[in-house]
This record gives C-alpha cells, sequence and structure tokens, in this order.
C-alpha cells in the first residue's frame, strides 16, 4: 500500500499545509476542513499517465458491462429454462428477483471494504464469486440451485457496479469527471442492451445454458484484467475511514498528555468557538503530518465502529439533497427495468417477434443510451466550465445539475409518446425511434445525477454511489414485480403515462436540489466540496 514520501512532510505547525484551493468555495470554518481528496499521496493516481488512466477506465468499463450483461441474458431463454428445469412461471421468474435484490444491497458491504482494504482485492474476489455463479448455473440441474446461483452471481458481478465510479474519481479530478463518467457509464447500458440479443442467439444456436457459458468466459476475462493489468487507486491517505480513525486516535493521545494541547490555556474561556476552531485546526495539521510521514497512519487501528456499513449509509441518506438524487437515480432504473421487460411481452403478442428480434428492438434503447450518456457527460463538464468562469473560477455540486435541464421536458414526453405509440400498434420503426429518445434523454438525466452524487460526497463517493445501488436495487425490484399486472390493467398506454407523470415529479425534485442542495449541504456538515 503507497505511503507519501518524506520528502512532503512539513511542520505540524506551519498552517500552509492545509490546502486552500483558490476555486473552491469558501466559507466559515472552511480552513478546520480536512480536504483527504487533494492530501499529497506517493503515486498519486490523478497524476498517473493518460495511458495508464485510460486502461483503468476501459478494465473497470468492461467489468461493469459484463455485470449488466448477466441481468438480462437469461430472458429470451425463460421458456426454455422453464421446460428443461420443469419450473413454473412464477419460479422463473423469481430467478430475475433473486438477482436484483443482491445486486442493490451488497454493494454497501463491497464499497466499505474497498475504503478498507483498497479497491484491487475488492474487484479481484467479486470477479471470482461471479465466475463461480456462472459455472454453477450453466450446470443447475434445478430452478431452485438456478435461483440461488442467482444471487451469488449478482453479489459477485456488482462488486464492479459498487466502487467503478469511486474508482473514476479516485483518477480524475472534479472538472474531468462528467466526460469521464459519461464515457464510463455507456458499458453498462450497453450490457442490458446487447443481453436479449446474445442470450436469444446463443439459446437458438445451442441452449440456455449457452448464455451462463458465455458468461462464465467473460467474467474470467474481467478477472484476469483485474490480476493483471488493473493497478490498485485506492490510497488510504484519502480514505475518510482512516481520517476518521486517526483523529479518534489523537484525541486520545491528547487526553493523555494535555500538556501538549495548543488549547491548554482556553479551557477558562467563556467562549469555546476558538477553542473548538483550535481544536478542528490541530486536528487538520496533526493529520496532514501524520500522513506525510513514512509511519503516520501505522499506529491507526480500525475497529467495528470504522468498518460498520451503516453508519455511512445513514449519513449519506441524512442529507435531503442526497435523498431526492437518490430517489430519482433509483426511479429512473426502476423504469428502465419495466420498460424492457414489458416491451418483450408487447413485441411477443403484439408483433409475433421472436427473441433475436425482440433483441434488435431493445438494442435502439441501447444505442440511445450511450449517446446519451456519452453526450450529457461532455455537456456537463462544458456546462460546469462556463459557470466556473462565470463565478470566479469558484464552483460548487449544484452547478453539475444545471446541464439536466436541457433535456428535462424531452423525458416525460418521449415517454409518453412510446406509450400511446405502443398501445395503438403503430409501425415497429416509430417504437425504435421513441425507444432511441428515451434512452438519449433518460440517461442524459441519469449521468448528471450520478456525477451530482459523487461531487457532492468527497471523500464519500464509494458509499454514496453503493447507497445509490441500493435505491436502484429496491425500486427495480420493485418495479419489476409490479410491471405485468399493471401492464395487463392499464395497457401500454395507461403505465407510461403514469411514467411520464413519475419523470415530471423526478426533474422537480432535481430542481429542488439545484436550488436549495447547498444550503442544505452546508447545514448538515459545514463546506466540504473541493473542485
Amino acid at each position: 500500500m503507497a505511503s507519501p514520501t518524506v520528502t512532503n512532510a512539513r511542520s505540524v505547525s506551519e498552517p500552509t499545509t492545509l490546502r486552500q484551493d483558490a476555486n473552491t468555495e469558501s466559507s466559515t470554518g472552511a480552513a478546520s476542513t480536512i480536504d483527504t481528496e487533494h492530501i499529497s499521496v506517493n503515486d498519486d493516481p490523478r497524476q498517473w499517465s493518460p495511458a495508464r488512466k485510460t486502461t483503468t477506465l476501459w478494465i473497470v468499463s468492461l467489468a461493469t458491462m459484463v455485470s449488466a450483461l448477466a441481468s438480462n441474458i437469461q430472458n429470451p431463454s425463460n421458456s426454455l429454462i422453464e421446460a428443461d428445469l420443469h419450473a413454473t412461471s412464477s419460479q422463473v421468474s423469481w430467478t430475475m428477483a433473486a438477482f436484483l435484490f443482491p445486486q442493490g444491497n451488497f454493494p454497501l458491504l463491497w464499497s466499505t471494504a474497498s475504503e478498507i482494504k483498497g479497491r484491487k482485492p475488492v474487484y479481484l474476489v467479486g470477479s471470482a464469486l461471479f465466475v463461480v455463479g456462472n459455472v454453477a448455473l450453466a450446470l443447475s440441474k434445478t430452478i431452485e440451485v438456478m435461483i440461488g446461483m442467482r444471487a451469488l452471481q449478482a453479489a459477485g458481478s456488482c462488486a464492479a457496479m459498487a466502487i467503478s465510479a469511486a474508482t473514476l474519481a479516485d483518477i480524475y479530478d472534479t472538472h474531468e469527471r462528467g466526460t469521464m463518467m459519461g464515457i464510463f457509464f455507456a458499458a453498462p447500458l450497453l450490457g442490458p442492451a446487447l443481453g436479449p440479443i446474445l442470450g436469444g442467439s446463443l439459446s437458438q444456436a445451442f441452449d440456455w445454458r449457452a448464455c451462463f457459458y458465455f458468461l462464465l468466459v467473460c467474467s474470467a476475462v474481467v478477472f484476469l484484467s483485474f490480476l493483471i493489468l488493473f493497478k490498485d487507486t485506492y490510497r488510504r491517505e484519502r480514505s475518510p475511514t482512516y481520517c476518521s480513525a486517526f483523529q479518534r486516535h489523537a484525541s486520545k493521545e491528547r487526553v493523555r498528555s494535555p500538556n501538549e494541547s495548543i488549547i491548554a490555556g482556553n479551557e477558562s474561556s467563556k467562549d469555546q468557538t476558538p477553542v473548538k476552531d483550535a481544536e478542528k485546526q490541530l486536528q487538520s495539521l496533526e493529520y496532514i503530518s501524520a500522513v506525510t510521514s513514512k509511519t503516520g497512519l501505522d499506529d491507526v487501528k480500525l475497529s467495528f465502529k470504522d468498518i460498520n456499513p451503516f453508519p455511512p449509509y445513514l449519513r449519506i441518506v441524512s442529507r435531503k439533497n442526497n435523498v431526492l438524487i437518490l430517489i430519482t437515480n433509483g426511479l429512473i432504473f426502476g423504469f428502465s427495468y419495466s420498460l424492457s421487460y414489458t416491451c418483450c411481452r408487447t413485441l411477443a403478442s403484439q408483433y409475433g417477434y421472436r427473441a433475436f428480434r425482440i433483441g434488435l428492438v431493445l438494442l435502439w434503447l441501447g444505442i440511445g443510451s450511450i449517446a446519451g450518456s456519452v453526450i450529457g457527460g461532455r455537456w456537463s463538464d462544458r456546462v460546469l466550465a462556463k459557470m466556473m468562469e462565470a463565478n470566479g473560477g469558484k464552483c460548487y455540486a449544484e452547478m453539475r445539475l444545471e446541464s439536466s435541464k436541457l433535456v428535462m421536458p424531452w423525458v416525460p414526453l418521449s415517454v409518453i409518446g412510446y406509450a400511446w405509440v405502443c398501445e395503438k400498434h403503430v409501425n415497429v420503426a416509430v417504437i425504435c425511434v421513441m425507444l432511441v429518445l428515451i434512452g438519449f434523454t433518460s440517461t442524459w438525466m441519469y449521468t448528471c445525477t450520478l456525477t451530482y452524487l459523487v461531487d457532492a460526497n468527497p471523500g464519500r463517493s464509494c458509499t454514496a454511489v453503493a447507497v445509490n445501488s441500493s435505491f436502484r436495487g429496491f425500486f427495480s425490484f420493485v418495479s419489476v414485480m409490479i410491471a405485468v399486472p399493471l401492464q395487463d390493467a392499464l395497457g401500454d398506454g395507461g403505465l407510461y403515462s403514469v411514467w411520464g407523470g413519475v419523470f415530471v415529479m423526478t426533474e422537480l425534485l432535481v430542481i429542488l436540489v439545484l436550488r436549495k442542495g447547498e444550503s442544505w449541504r452546508k447545514e448538515s456538515e459545514g463546506p466540504e466540496f473541493k473542485c
């Protein structure tokens, strides 16, 4: 594990060690905030060569694409699975539910582990479980085994989903993240787009087990890529977990040696505010001095309090700005799973399409999503740069959401348009056009909100993305379970008109965060966003 060089060390009494960025929004108490994201470290991932960064980007993108591919590659084969394993339709549907639940909730455990042991060990363990799950699925003899192994497959594959955004935050600074997030997020969108085509083709050419043998090969390639080519981006000096543990350790040391405290002479003061500020300043200087020495963090021992994943989870959801964005992201993903599931039924029942042709239609949703991710990410960085320039070089996290306003009118309109195109059974080419529009606009929105979530939680990006996965998993699970009953009761027109109204509500939530998010963040813990 990397530790900073001795030549970077400065005296504890030297206040200039604290980073004060010229382009960071200043406010009271900023000097006492430890900017863990920009602490000097040895072999700084943000100083890596473009080739090294690009290699990292492509490896994590491949891992997330394969992980996303696993979510729906079996869908065209469900009837074959039902016949071969003598299962009911309800049992086969549980194979999807068994995948979604761990995929949404295991990321919290993976993210916690990555903040303690590093990114690479988590990637390797998760990829290994993914390989084992695929082997077991390909050899399954009963539907019960298949349901259980789908859960294991999801638990392993979601490791890449959980910490990939944090990995990019490790190597790219704020002004670069929008573009890189857009490029990266195209990969997990490509997986679900290709899944039905690959699954249908493999099932027709061989049998349903070929889908999981294909995933086995892909997951093995991912495992070897992480083992051989991936260089860990984690630096414990920048981990809020170690920072918190160090501050607790330092506080105990000061209690044992009160004469060393710089605030000893202020104990009788009636106004305790200067005392508290001095304590925070001392903690900041002590931490920076520690991480710029060879053995600064070696004495820090993590306790259960430090590795317990639930307090970080609660810390994320306790902030109003985070909760509203998490709900928005969860609904976007819930809609996506509902759309792909019900679209397959509509094309099969109303248009007489078989698995391969259904996959070709859904490919247009993936094409639109990839375009929205890449273009939306670049536009997000462009808007952020212009707003920073207009604001004297200073920025705050909510600026990231400004770029989403461009597509807000088009998201509900495209969803409602799709609703009635399907309801009236018009030419399938029109459905393809509406799927492109839906994918483009909804993913543009998601790219902006996900990047905001990372920017608004500096030092906690991994936990924030894991909580985001939990919300996504919950809303996706619910959406899939209610999609068919609602489609049967309301038809495509009624179902997706309702979804259009839901998107109007989510856009109002984003606008609310855009207007109030900065003040909410300052209320919760003071300024912490660093550009």
